[in-house]
């Protein structure tokens, strides 16, 4: 996944109206504001970085003038002190945009990190770890990207690229998931995958009987899981023609790095994880000016 060029302007000026606003009132009343300098942006943890050419975009915006240079490309694991980017050029516009540049690598540092972390536990499985729709709203599309950097998989993007028939869907329809998936069937196009939410071995039996492409087996303890999947499996319903793709399993729901390993164990296709971007913790990255 990556970003436009575009994009990433859009979401900078957006970023840096919302921090700068009239001007920055402090280095601009300060006697150096004329002077040159020069920075290094500074990683002080273990971690996947993300985000470089979005930092490199602020300063562009704030003054062409201004020189940016990676170190490292997006992807790379840093270590604590690594310089990831240096910069040269008019001070005032570098420490304007200090903040605003480190937010937005801190965050999609640490987004990428922890995808790191849970993909490293399931590295020896065929399970993939996929991200959710639980993005911080007006970023979900640098998020998501911040999640492929860090070696997982994007899960749809929004409402409108996939069918996700879930618990509510299911209530208020009234009916079991073999007629409702045939209803979405009949109206939405034949490139739109469906995938079914169960909390149950019963729903994965109807499931089973729905010809969906991802059966999502939802909050369910690992030995639950472990049936499900042999159900699925060994079910002749999940026998397919061999022109389409196999039907996946998937897990959701309170997925940790504690309990990813055992979920992955169990044979399932995807696992996806609210955390990576709900509850990613922000990489601690500095901005130093080096001289001036």
């Amino acid at each position: 996944m990556s970003i436009s060029r575009n994009r990433v302007k859009e979401l900078v000026a957006a970023a840096l109206k919302e921090d700068i606003g009239e001007g920055d009132v402090t280095t601009e009343a300060c006697v150096f504001q004329k002077r040159n300098a020069k920075a290094k942006i500074i990683a002080k943890q273990c971690g996947i970085i993300a985000g470089l050419e979005i930092a490199k975009a602020v300063f562009e915006i704030l003054d062409s003038k201004i020189k940016f240079r990676s170190l490292v490309k997006d992807g790379i694991e840093v270590k604590s002190g690594d310089v990831i980017a240096e910069l040269s050029g008019p001070l005032t516009p570098i420490l304007a945009g200090e903040r605003t540049a480190l937010n937005f690598l801190q965050r999609l540092s640490g987004i990428a990190t922890l995808t790191g972390e849970y993909v490293k536990k399931v590295k020896t499985h065929k399970a993939r770890i996929f991200d959710t729709r639980k993005t911080t709203p007006g970023l979900r599309d640098i998020e998501k990207y911040a999640v492929s950097v860090g070696g997982g998989q994007n899960h749809r993007m929004g409402l409108y690229d996939m069918v996700l028939i879930k618990d509510n869907h299911l209530k208020i329809e009234n009916k079991n998931i073999e007629k409702l998936v045939q209803a979405i069937k009949r109206k939405v196009p034949k490139n739109i995958k469906i995938e079914i939410e169960v909390e149950n071995l019963s729903q994965v039996r109807e499931a089973l009987q729905s010809e969906v492409d991802i059966i999502m087996l939802d909050n369910m303890d690992i030995q639950t899981i472990k049936k499900a999947v042999s159900l699925i499996q060994n079910s002749p319903e999940n026998l397919r023609d061999k022109t389409k793709n196999s039907l996946e399993i998937e897990v959701s729901g309170e997925v940790s790095l504690n309990s990813v390993g055992e979920i992955a164990k169990c044979g399932v296709d995807r696992i996806s994880v609210g955390r990576l971007t709900h509850s990613a913790k922000a990489m601690d990255i500095s901005l130093k000016i080096s001289n001036f």
